[in-house]
């Protein structure tokens, strides 16, 4: 689990396609320091597990349905990544529940600057509409961020200027994808209330 508190900008080395699935290298002082084979980081959100590691860079294999869901397929070698290492149990917890399991990835719409803070506008897809609300929490690129307003099919955030420095969203532009995880905590009140509760006793898939 993660909490949406980004711990280093990594860079890109290597994107290799197999496939239907890749492998990708990212270089991160921070995250790679204590990552071991099976280890779990977020990477612009997407949870991966640690496959290789070779100084400061660490190795993922990433998924079809990964490369489907998030904009993970869109990297190439130099791009810039949010990286956070799984949060210990010991930690505070700095922003929301985070699972790293993207729920699709979006457009960048706006940006709009102001004195201190940057508002920007995302595009919100029709399947991730109903778990959004105002003032709600959600994932974007991995960051935990409040949502300060939300329409039908677009959403805002706005930004501090330490968001700004030490995230990708301080450099995304218009037009630029990013990864959104909403709430899980609104989809699991979502399900209960349209099984009334019979899920937990059914036994499974059918």
């Amino acid at each position: 689990m993660f909490t949406g508190i980004v711990e280093e900008l990594g860079e890109v080395v290597d994107l290799r396609r197999q496939g239907d699935s890749a492998v990708l290298a990212v270089r991160g002082p921070k995250a790679a320091a204590d990552a071991v084979h099976g280890a779990s980081v977020a990477v612009n959100g997407v949870c991966l597990t640690v496959t290789a590691r070779e100084g400061d860079v660490i190795t993922f294999d990433v998924m079809a349905e990964t490369l489907r869901r998030s904009s993970l397929g869109a990297l190439a070698v130099g791009h810039r990544v949010n990286l956070e290492r799984a949060m210990a149990a010991s930690d505070r917890f700095g922003g929301h529940i985070v699972q790293g399991h993207v729920d699709g990835a979006a457009a960048i719409l706006a940006r709009t600057p102001h004195p201190r803070w940057e508002v920007v506008r995302i595009g919100l897809p029709a399947a991730l509409a109903r778990y959004v609300v105002e003032k709600g929490s959600i994932t974007v690129d991995g960051v935990s961020l409040t949502v300060s307003a939300v329409g039908a099919d677009v959403f805002e955030v706005s930004l501090i200027p330490t968001t700004l420095a030490l995230t990708t969203l301080g450099t995304k532009q218009a037009g630029d994808p990013v990864n959104l995880e909403v709430d899980v905590l609104a989809k699991y009140v979502e399900r209960l209330l349209e099984t009334g509760g019979a899920a937990a006793t059914t036994g499974g898939l059918r």
